[in-house]
């Protein structure tokens, strides 16, 4: 099976120490920019051979080498390579073995032989730098985990999006009472708690605490996509009541967190009925603007504006004895339960600068009322239907991975748009120069082989600078200011992706 240098994820390519992906064969099919700071360009072809940079130093030849690592690996190794300028360096090598598409690799990094710094007549002891070399060891190896979780979250993104919006298509033109459509939600709840875990493990590559950066939007659009996750046709008998704000005042949120919030919510309070058919829940988003310090049970709410989310059922309600315990992390009433839900619940809306009042009385139901800050800006409810998702425009899409061209077309083309795709930056200002007639809008990747995505965006302004553009990623995140204009964040939805370019086209 031949795989092609495009197909090959290295997740390497920016580290700053020598690195390598090296096949079977001996060729060097990617080259870190360390390595080509070292060695020089002509690794960056993918068609050099190891033994263009292999001492006659060292034992065996780099075939003879590439020989024993097919029979057996050595993690650690002593090799002697010719840098640029002809000189002869010994460097301590880490190997390991990988397989992309089938096809068996192998990771050569390379640090400078212990005891080279001495050489140089650096004034170290010996303890000091042996201690340097391992901490220069452990920090290379810290450095290529991250790398390669940053290359594992974009693909595991470009996937989880593909997933995320042809299911969330499907929803959106299957009639309610179809069987299947109770599969697809949960397909979707799946893929939305895998979209969590990725944007956890983006976290951990990026070598700090990281929290997600809110985005200012209409907190009833993640009201009705966590209600619609729950309307199912087999549970006709329960009843849902929505009452939502009409001019909500604009939040900051993180949209994922704040969902997952509302859905625990909810579940708690189906979970609460005698029986989960029979019963109503309820519920609305209030604007609340308070003027003084005012108390809502044992919260004390601070003169600001606030948007109330309240959740409400008539279920068995809980009992005066346990209420004020529903907090306390691994307390629960329900067998089989952890009792981490409402605390993971409290967590968020906390983590927002919010609140969390929940009253009940046994036999009447429960009321869970998150307060979120906002400020006192009347954002549009744009989801008010679906018709006015649909286009006639010209949209061309960019993006290296064909899961996502495949989505973005089969998506967009149902909603009436016309789409023209393209799997490079330099395809896509192909397509651009060519094409008879106006394309309204680009989609772009922004992490994407030879050409970024920024850079195509430079490069099509320079042409057509008054070409409106929509750039996304998995991993890399935008300034606030383009994210709220001009930015998706994957995974997303077909819905998302339908709301953001009909915004971005009527601005």
């Amino acid at each position: 099976m031949s795989v092609t240098k495009q197909e090959i994820v290295f997740g390497l390519e920016n580290a700053t120490w020598p690195a390598m992906l090296i096949d079977s064969h001996g060729t060097i099919k990617r080259a870190s920019n360390g390595a080509i700071s070292v060695f020089g360009k002509g690794l960056e072809s993918g068609s050099a051979n190891l033994s263009i940079i292999w001492s006659n130093e060292n034992r065996v030849s780099s075939s003879q080498f590439i020989a024993q690592l097919e029979r057996a690996i050595q993690p650690h190794h002593q090799i002697t390579y010719i840098v640029a300028g002809g000189v002869h360096v010994p460097f301590s090598t880490i190997i390991c073995p990988i397989v992309i598409s089938g096809v068996r690799y192998y990771i050569f990094q390379l640090l400078p032989e212990t005891g080279q710094a001495k050489e140089k007549g650096e004034n170290k002891t010996e303890g000091q730098s042996k201690d340097t070399d391992i901490l220069t060891i452990h920090k290379q190896k810290l450095e290529s985990t991250l790398q390669f979780a940053r290359a594992v979250t974009l693909d595991f993104n470009n996937a989880l999006t593909s997933i995320l919006a042809h299911v969330s298509l499907l929803l959106s033109k299957i009639e309610p009472g179809n069987p299947w459509r109770k599969s697809l939600i949960e397909i979707e709840k799946s893929a939305q708690r895998a979209a969590e875990i990725a944007a956890d493990f983006a976290a951990f590559s990026l070598r700090e605490k990281y929290a997600k950066s809110g985005k200012t939007g209409n907190i009833n659009d993640v009201v009705r996509r966590a209600v619609e996750l729950f309307r199912k046709p087999a549970d006709s008998y329960l009843k849902w009541v929505l009452h939502l704000e009409k001019n909500i005042f604009s939040v900051n949120f993180d949209e994922a967190k704040i969902q997952q919030a509302i859905i625990k919510v909810i579940e708690n309070a189906i979970e609460a009925l005698p029986d989960t058919r029979k019963g109503t829940i309820s519920v609305a988003t209030q604007n609340i603007d308070v003027k003084e310090i005012t108390y809502d049970r044992h919260v004390k709410l601070t003169p600001g504006q606030y948007v109330c989310i309240e959740i409400k059922d008539d279920g068995c309600g809980i009992p005066a004895d346990i209420i004020n315990r529903i907090f306390e992390p691994f307390f629960s009433t329900k067998k089989g339960h952890r009792g981490l839900g409402l605390t993971w619940v409290y967590g968020i809306i906390t983590n927002h600068g919010g609140h969390v009042v929940i009253t009940s009385e046994p036999g009447l139901g429960t009321s869970v009322r998150m307060y979120l800050p906002a400020t006192k800006k009347i954002v549009k409810d744009v989801s008010s239907s679906n018709e006015d998702l649909y286009g006639n425009n010209t949209i061309l899409v960019v993006d290296d991975e064909e899961l996502i061209l495949t989505m973005a077309e089969a998506v967009l083309s149902e909603y009436g748009y016309t789409v023209l795709t393209a799997n490079s930056g330099e395809n896509a200002l192909d397509i651009i120069k060519k094409h008879k007639g106006k394309i309204d809008l680009v989609i772009t990747d922004l992490v994407m082989p030879r050409m970024s995505g920024r850079e195509l965006v430079e490069e099509i302004l320079k042409i057509y600078p008054n070409t409106k553009i929509l750039c996304s990623s998995g991993f890399v995140r935008s300034s606030p200011e383009e994210e709220e204009e001009n930015y998706l964040q994957k995974p997303f939805t077909a819905q998302e992706l339908l709301l953001k370019v009909k915004k971005i086209l009527s601005s």
